[in-house]
């Protein structure tokens, strides 16, 4: 099973072209999708989701013509975005019986079942009678990643997932969307790299609509490996060492910055080699398209 997404493109009325020419080929597993704030991220996983048109290209899952035969699409699909409403009086229990009932699972007794495994799957069972309205953020996405699952979807997608959250909620959900990407695909959106490279065994790049890697980390690693060089310089140097070298990163600490850059041989002027890690993949394509990020 896969998706496999051709010369896909969509130019908004405004004229912002947010997604130029992509394709990807998505198998099973989990995949992460990784690029900047404005990248065009969200607009592709809508159209997959069929939530909105494309202009030219074509989506196909496991046959099914995505952009054509939208329902069908829709009864295989689980769907988290980035920002969902929730009903903040009703309980977790009574909502997914609820969605449940929309997904055409009409047995009163077979949703009761559904309800109870997938709140103990997430790790709700206990506040299953609990206001939806009192819920962390963590226990929102998890709530979010059990109405998405509901209907055994073939496809899942996941928007933005970990953002806001703690290191323990996000380490609880990096450890559910592992166990459901076993046995399905789970498109997984995102800024964070360590999302991708704590659960993706296939990644792809994109900024300004625009495809610009796909592979495993273990290959997007070996693109860099070796070119990774690293110094501290003071603040006011960085527009001469931008002028002199291929800039993809800085750290500020304490009034210095710590400069990362990418070169096929050993720059010298004080540069010491390090080893490559999938952030410096991420900055090495994302900077050729912006200005390296200070972080």
């Amino acid at each position: 099973m896969e998706l496999v997404i051709k010369n896909l493109s969509k130019t908004y009325s405004n004229g912002v072209k947010a997604l130029n020419d992509i394709s990807l080929t998505i198998p099973q597993g989990m995949f992460g999708l990784l690029g900047p704030n404005g990248a065009g991220k969200s607009t592709l996983m809508r159209t997959i989701a069929t939530l909105q048109e494309a202009d030219f290209g074509s989506i196909h899952l496991d046959g099914i013509d995505v952009l054509k035969d939208k329902q069908a699409v829709r009864e295989r699909l689980g769907y988290l975005p980035q920002d969902f409403g929730l009903y903040p009086r009703i309980n977790a229990e009574t909502m997914l019986d609820h969605i449940a009932q929309m997904k055409g699972i009409g047995n009163k007794s077979e949703r009761k079942e559904l309800v109870a495994s997938l709140l103990q799957k997430v790790n709700l069972f206990k506040d299953r009678k609990k206001g939806l309205g009192t819920y962390s953020g963590g226990m929102r996405q998890r709530f979010g990643i059990a109405q998405a699952l509901i209907g055994n979807p073939s496809l899942i997608i996941v928007d933005e997932p970990t953002a806001g959250l703690d290191p323990s909620e996000r380490n609880r959900f990096y450890n559910l969307l592992s166990e459901i990407g076993e046995n399905t695909i789970v498109i997984l959106s995102t800024h964070i790299v360590e999302d991708v490279n704590t659960l993706c065994s296939n990644m792809a790049i994109i900024c300004f609509g625009e495809v610009l890697m796909q592979g495993t980390p273990k290959e997007g690693l070996a693109m860099v490996q070796g070119k990774i060089f690293e110094k501290t310089i003071l603040k006011s140097e960085l527009d001469q060492y931008r002028k002199d070298f291929h800039v993809i990163s800085t750290k500020l600490k304490e009034g210095k910055l710590s400069l990362r850059i990418e070169s096929e041989e050993d720059p010298g002027s004080g540069f010491g080699s390090v080893p490559a890690d999938l952030e410096d993949v991420y900055f090495s394509f994302i900077s050729r398209k912006v200005d390296p990020i200070t972080i």
